[in-house]
């Protein structure tokens, strides 16, 4: 049984994703990140750097006791090597994935993420910092597109590079984008979109929040966040 700490952001349904096309037993532990649930000692035990998704594996493959992992990219390559499922078995291949997978941890997400932050949650619009991500999201959008001309998925095969990937490119409206600047991009999305197993995924969210989650109040507890968060386990 897998049991994985989460709520309906993107990503939260890369996992939800991955769970739903591998066919796994899993069950949701709603982690509220605008009530601050992140914050509490339990859940700092499995993901200390207080963010969802958080993942515990009770059957893991070595070993009796329970494996638990934090980090979205981490937790995708877990459940990809635990399973045999959407990574490659050669290694040229498989750095590929790789490559494709931490350049959404590490950029496509950062970015896309700030563009949200500062477009539509910063209390203060700072016109430079929008248009600063806006841009930088226009051309992650472009580096994507050209990666997809001429093959269905990103690495080739559908791995969890497209899983990581697609979450982040659903808020494309409120990212200031548009899709049809992006033909191959598009393709894809609208291919990824009518997956079944992602369906099901976002239904999983809905089913555990319709709420959104950046109220005024949320706004507080996610954002300006220090050290003694994290080291008394409150907020």
């Amino acid at each position: 049984m897998l049991d994985l700490y989460y709520w309906p952001t993107p990503n939260g349904h890369k996992i939800t994703i991955f769970l739903e096309e591998a066919g796994l037993d899993y069950r949701i532990s709603p982690v509220n990140i605008g009530a601050g649930d992140q914050f509490k000692p339990d859940f700092l035990k499995i993901s200390p750097n207080n963010r969802m998704p958080a993942l515990v594996d009770h059957a893991p493959a070595e070993g009796d006791e329970p494996i638990s992992v934090f980090e979205s990219g981490a937790i995708l390559l877990y459940l990809a090597q635990k399973t045999g499922q959407f990574w490659p078995t050669d290694l040229r291949s498989q750095t590929r994935v790789n490559e494709w997978l931490f350049w959404q941890v590490g950029g496509l997400g950062p970015m896309l993420g700030q563009n949200h932050h500062f477009s539509q949650y910063a209390p203060t619009p700072i016109d430079y910092a929008i248009k600063r991500y806006v841009d930088e999201t226009h051309r992650l959008y472009g580096v994507l597109n050209k990666q997809l001309v001429g093959q269905e998925f990103i690495a080739g095969d559908y791995s969890i590079a497209d899983m990581a990937c697609y979450p982040w490119i659903v808020p494309y409206e409120k990212q200031g984008q548009t899709l049809a600047d992006f033909p191959d991009l598009q393709r894809w999305f609208q291919a990824m979109q009518a997956r079944p197993a992602v369906i099901r995924a976002y239904e999983k969210g809905q089913a555990v929040s319709t709420t959104p989650t950046m109220t005024e109040e949320a706004k507080k507890v996610l954002f300006g966040q220090r050290g003694s968060a994290v080291k008394s386990g409150l907020r």
